[in-house]
């Protein structure tokens, strides 16, 4: 192959690796949407099938050296060009450092699998579950889990494993659990003593119907323990205005008070809405209690509503020059508006009345099933899980969208929502749950 061509072909490698970087960063992201994150994707696709396009002399100089270098992101972008590219020989080297690698390289390579459309994938993944190496094991599960390919009877095994990383793998696959699973399995794994198995046995229970599940979720909200953050968050999506109010009584306590603002935003509640306007006056939440007032209401936090020192960042910021944090449930975030408190307050004084109590709303518009799926395509990325995990409660499984995977199979996921919404429950969780 002439050099110059095999320059081309490093440059496309050194894209992909680069915006491999920048579209994961894009799915948690509080400023940017789907499109935004589709454009970076087709841009890191196109470098894909660049390298696709090298053939052979990439495979060998390129893109199997790439699996070496320790760069996560380059090893996923030349594992998915790997998958991409069809051939036996591609897979079978590819799948060669999955089984002996390091860790960064297996987890890099298990995240190029996770979206990769390769046929005969699945089946190889299969054979690596019941490998010797559990940490082995427990990738190829978990690729698989991401899939929705493990097969349930191997699911149902993994939840009786004696260690808890088995057991985890196996909540944490989005699937509802088998009813017998339900009654017989998970009360005992929602008050296991190891370390993640409770709280990923919580929402396991609460997408298959639970009501163990939410019971245990509203006490650890209200009382403490692990994983509160999530189930203050959970209890938001699922309370009535009454949970609205314990929540507002919890952000007198500083060390909850940014998980707080972070939940009552997805509550929809007007309460809410009132409480997070009296937080906008303290400088440490200024900035997230405006998010969840804008997500309630509507209101746009721009011109008069926006600190002036804050206003040179209005334009949406390039996804090359965005500092993301990918928590799901991130403490302030520093590219948020900060709020102006009196201009929002007069703002208030005039639309509170459009406002019914006790009834969600999100941006303004009262919150139903068709709304909520709209949200999941139009709504800031770092918002999206939470709201993907409260399809998955309301459809009690029916209906599951990978925040997390290639734009492509989320809109189809969606798709799917949209014309089976007749099954999403639009009810407060108390009484989804029958309590």
């Amino acid at each position: 192959m002439q050099p110059v061509l095999m320059d081309v072909l490093e440059e496309h490698l050194s894209e992909a690796a680069f915006l491999w970087s920048q579209w994961e960063s894009a799915l948690v992201s509080a400023s940017h949407g789907l499109e935004d994150t589709a454009h970076c994707e087709e841009r890191l696709l196109a470098h894909v099938d660049g390298l696709v396009v090298g053939g052979e002399a990439a495979v060998g100089e390129l893109l199997l050296p790439a699996l070496e270098t320790g760069e996560r992101e380059r090893i996923s972008a030349a594992a998915l060009a790997l998958l991409a590219g069809g051939g036996k020989r591609e897979l079978s080297e590819l799948l060669k450092v999955f089984d002996s690698g390091d860790e960064v390289q297996r987890a890099a390579i298990g995240r190029a699998m996770e979206l990769s459309e390769r046929e005969g994938l699945e089946a190889a993944l299969l054979e690596r579950i019941s490998a010797e190496d559990p940490a082995l094991r427990a990738m190829a599960f978990r690729v698989l889990a991401f899939r929705g390919a493990v097969p349930q009877e191997e699911r149902t095994q993994w939840l009786h494993g004696d260690e808890a990383d088995p057991v985890i793998c196996a909540l944490r696959d989005a699937r509802p659990l088998p009813r017998d699973v339900v009654q017989t399995v998970l009360p005992q794994l929602l008050v296991d003593p190891r370390p993640g198995v409770p709280e990923a046995a919580l929402l396991a229970g609460l997408v298959s119907g639970a009501r163990a599940a939410w019971k245990v979720c509203h006490k650890v909200a209200e009382e403490g323990g692990v994983g509160r953050r999530q189930c203050l968050a959970l209890l938001a999506l699922g309370g009535d205005e009454r949970d609205v109010g314990l929540l507002a009584r919890l952000l007198r306590e500083e060390e909850l008070r940014a998980d707080v603002l972070w939940a009552l935003g997805f509550s929809g509640q007007a309460l809410a809405a009132e409480v997070c306007l009296e937080w906008m006056g303290d400088d440490g939440v200024a900035a997230l209690a405006g998010e969840a007032f804008s997500a309630i209401t509507g209101l746009r936090l721009e011109g008069e509503y926006r600190s002036a020192a804050e206003k040179e960042a209005d334009a949406l910021i390039p996804l090359e020059e965005e500092d993301l944090d990918a928590n799901l449930v991130p403490g302030p975030e520093t590219r948020l508006p900060v709020p102006v408190q009196e201009a929002v307050k007069r703002w208030w004084q005039k639309a509170q009345k459009g406002f019914e109590r006790g009834t969600r709303y999100l941006h303004g518009s009262k919150l139903d099933a068709g709304r909520l799926l709209e949200a999941l395509g139009t709504e800031p990325m770092r918002r999206r899980p939470v709201l993907a995990l409260e399809l998955a409660i309301r459809s009690r499984g029916a209906h599951l969208l990978q925040p997390r995977a290639f734009t492509l199979r989320q809109r189809a996921q969606l798709r799917a929502a949209l014309a089976g919404r007749s099954s999403v429950s639009m009810n407060p969780f108390s009484k989804l749950f029958g309590l």
